[in-house]
């Protein structure tokens, strides 16, 4: 199975007055730290080696989650340092401890997901990049994705487009490569990595038919705390 990163180093200022004090990943969900649900959920679909990519009160995630023994996981921590290096440059200084392929998720995602089928496709596509999507139609959020014939043909967060039908799930099966040409030590998105890719062919998509999780909203939260009460562990969501 691929390591995960865990991107957990924003600011959440959506969730202000709250993140003000604590960073998102500890917010309490049904009783205990969001970050224990989602560490849970990842090692029961597999997954044994996270890698959280921290910033904003990093130490404190890392004081609550340590190495990761207590579920199960090898976690190792990168922290940004005194400049926030976005969600791109989180990753491209995490590079030293991942392999040449492994996962990325967002630290507010609660994904129910096979990952082991991810992992398959995206050895099978030989593609540099795999994306998660969900046929979105802007009923969760703004739709940011075209796919077709199984690629994904453009990527804007940006732009609306009344084609765009998907939106981008949440998790991501790379190549370590294609961060080689970016700075290290400064700030960049992931998203910035991902459109040129889409506008070079080099990302296939894999649909997922149900619905994402995510706590980057109070809604959210809401939401996600009522569907982890109900779920049951060997519930798949696809």
């Amino acid at each position: 199975m691929l390591p995960v990163v865990i991107l957990a180093g924003g600011l959440a200022t959506r969730l202000y007055p709250v993140t003000q004090k604590i960073p998102k990943s500890l917010i309490v969900i049904d009783g205990r730290p969001f970050i224990d649900h989602q560490l849970e959920l990842l090692k029961e679909k597999g997954v044994t080696r996270i890698v959280l990519c921290v910033g904003n009160f990093g130490e404190m995630i890392e004081a609550h989650v340590g190495d990761g023994s207590r579920s199960g996981l090898e976690v190792q921590y990168s922290y940004d340092g005194d400049i926030l290096l976005g969600t791109g440059g989180a990753i491209k200084k995490a590079a030293r401890l991942l392999p040449d392929a492994f996962m990325i998720l967002y630290g507010d995602s609660y994904l129910n997901i096979d990952i082991a089928q991810v992992v398959q496709r995206f050895y099978e596509s030989n593609f540099p990049v795999l994306m998660t999507v969900y046929r979105n139609r802007n009923t969760l959020d703004t739709s940011n994705i075209i796919m077709k014939e199984g690629k994904i043909v453009r990527y804007d967060k940006k732009s609306r487009d009344p084609a765009m039908e998907y939106i981008d799930y949440g998790l991501i099966a790379i190549r370590k490569k294609v961060f080689d040409e970016y700075p290290a030590n400064e700030p960049f998105d992931l998203s910035l990595v991902l459109s040129r890719l889409v506008d070079a062919g080099q990302v296939v998509g894999y649909e997922v038919t149900k619905r994402f999780y995510e706590i980057g909203s109070t809604s959210g939260i809401k939401e996600t705390e009522e569907y982890i009460r109900t779920r049951k562990p060997d519930q798949y969501h696809e």
